[in-house]
């Protein structure tokens, strides 16, 4: 991923709005947008490989997993008032309702409301080479559009989850090669959203470009360091990622124009789209084992690592030294007064798995901000930039911590990689076990257990995707 060139920007280097290409350049309908219409509109669920097909069903539960457990958080409730507030819609094959909650506002509104709740817990899917998720906007996207149109058959259900996926991460691969600034998801994963509804709604080819243009021109181009220097309900802009997707489907739909899409249209990055439809990024996500930030996860397992190998007690700790790639280094390092920061913390979070073994929504909200072992281990803690780990940064997520006991021992991680991505995968049942522990306390065992099965019995030919969304709606 040597091409993946993005770095932190600062408010001195931006993108001139369009990105560093000559947007001149882009006239006719391109090749990549040929190959990228005939992916979106045409594939057909039975050319999918089966591999593909069974990870979009298990990161579709991962994430609603991660959308029930946020439900009762501030952000989430914020977002679906605003939602309701702002985003109403009557007209049903222009509206949904909204997650967990039931009432009923427009597509966009609907996915809006899902994706920033989603995003503020921040334990969703991600992928390495896009520094960013996508699966906070294409699980939204295909419950509301599932909401507004016929009923989807399962296999199809996860073909347009596929194409989310495949669409958004090329996206943001192609806009983090071709600007200075470090932008959020949402700057790039509603393209993929607007692809699946082009798909889902039957759209044309023309009107999928135009689509795909809207999208990118307005997500919003939100500058992802910000958010990390001064952790806030803003996140990684995901919300806004998929309303712009669903509001440029929609505005296409009426004849309004936003062709063409920069980053697949122009012949300056051509080779991000080259292996669409052979290569299957959806198979490379990462499953997150915490709800923080994925850069400080290589530092948090390499302590679980050492702590399932010396049965080692906080009281036993002396030192806690972690090393790690610049981007993890930048995270809150202090005790956070905030879930927000929390979430972005490097020091706290592994002081949690110092101290706790595991760290749930309960370490990084509430009482669990004021934890005095947590405390004390976090001022013991020092945090460095190690150039061999960010040599490996995006393509993969390094760290390794010494942990100096008060008995004079030293307790060495080495290198040690994130786990839940291809480098140290999860199995289905890891994932499963994830999603029954962050979802179960919300809405009780047995419906999280109606929503497992449903989830997974989606490849099925014979399954409907309405037989999952019957579980979706009513509160918690």
């Amino acid at each position: 991923m040597d091409n993946v060139r993005a770095v932190a920007g600062d408010a001195s280097r931006t993108d001139n709005g369009g990105g560093s290409f000559d947007t001149s350049a882009v006239g006719a309908i391109s090749p990549t947008l040929m190959r990228v219409a005939e992916f979106v509109l045409q594939m057909r669920p039975d050319l999918l490989p089966d591999a593909a097909r069974e990870r979009a069903a298990y990161l579709l539960l991962d994430t609603l997993g991660i959308c029930i457990a946020s439900a009762p958080m501030d952000a989430g409730v914020i977002a679906r008032k605003t939602a309701s507030l702002l985003y109403a819609g009557s007209e049903p094959q222009y509206s949904a309702r909204m997650l967990f909650d039931g009432r009923r506002v427009s597509l966009a509104g609907a996915a809006f409301a899902a994706a920033t709740q989603t995003d503020n817990l921040d334990g969703h899917d991600g992928y390495n080479p896009t520094k960013g998720h996508i699966g906070v906007v294409a699980m939204p996207a295909l419950a509301a559009l599932a909401e507004a149109g016929a009923d989807l058959s399962g296999p199809e259900a996860l073909t347009a989850l596929i194409v989310c996926y495949e669409v958004a991460g090329r996206a943001g691969i192609a806009l983090h090669a071709s600007v200075s600034d470090y932008h959020t998801s949402g700057a790039w994963n509603g393209l993929g959203v607007a692809a699946m509804a082009a798909r889902l709604r039957q759209h044309s080819k023309a009107m999928l470009r135009e689509g795909l243009g809207i999208a990118e021109y307005h997500g919003p181009r939100s500058q992802m360091m910000r958010e990390i220097a001064t952790p806030t309900m803003l996140h990684d802009g995901s919300g806004w990622g998929a309303l712009a997707g669903l509001t440029a489907a929609v505005l296409a739909e009426q004849g309004f124009t936003g062709a063409p899409a920069v980053t697949v249209e122009h012949p300056d990055i051509a080779l991000h789209w080259q292996d669409l439809g052979s290569f299957w990024q959806i198979e490379k996500q990462y499953v997150k084992p915490y709800p923080t930030c994925r850069w400080g996860h290589a530092a948090i397992d390499a302590v679980w690592d050492l702590r399932q190998q010396h049965l080692i007690k906080p009281e036993d700790v002396a030192e806690v030294r972690v090393k790690s790639f610049h981007y993890a280094v930048t995270l809150f390092q202090g005790i956070p007064d905030t879930t927000s920061k929390a979430q972005y913390s490097l020091s706290f979070a592994v002081a949690v798995m110092l101290a706790h073994g595991r760290i749930g929504l309960e370490h990084i909200s509430g009482g669990g901000l004021k934890d005095k072992v947590v405390a004390a281990l976090v001022a013991r803690t020092t945090v460095t930039e190690e150039p061999r780990h960010q040599a490996r940064f995006p393509a993969g997520r390094w760290a390794d911590v010494d942990l100096v006991l008060k008995d004079g021992r030293v307790l060495s991680s080495g290198d040690t990689h994130a786990r839940g991505g291809p480098e140290r995968p999860f199995t289905g049942d890891d994932i499963v076990a994830k999603f029954m522990d962050f979802a179960s306390p919300v809405i009780g065992k047995p419906r999280a257990e109606w929503i497992r099965d449903a989830v997974l019995r989606l490849n099925r030919p014979t399954s409907r995707f309405s037989d999952l969304a019957a579980h979706l709606y009513d509160p918690p």
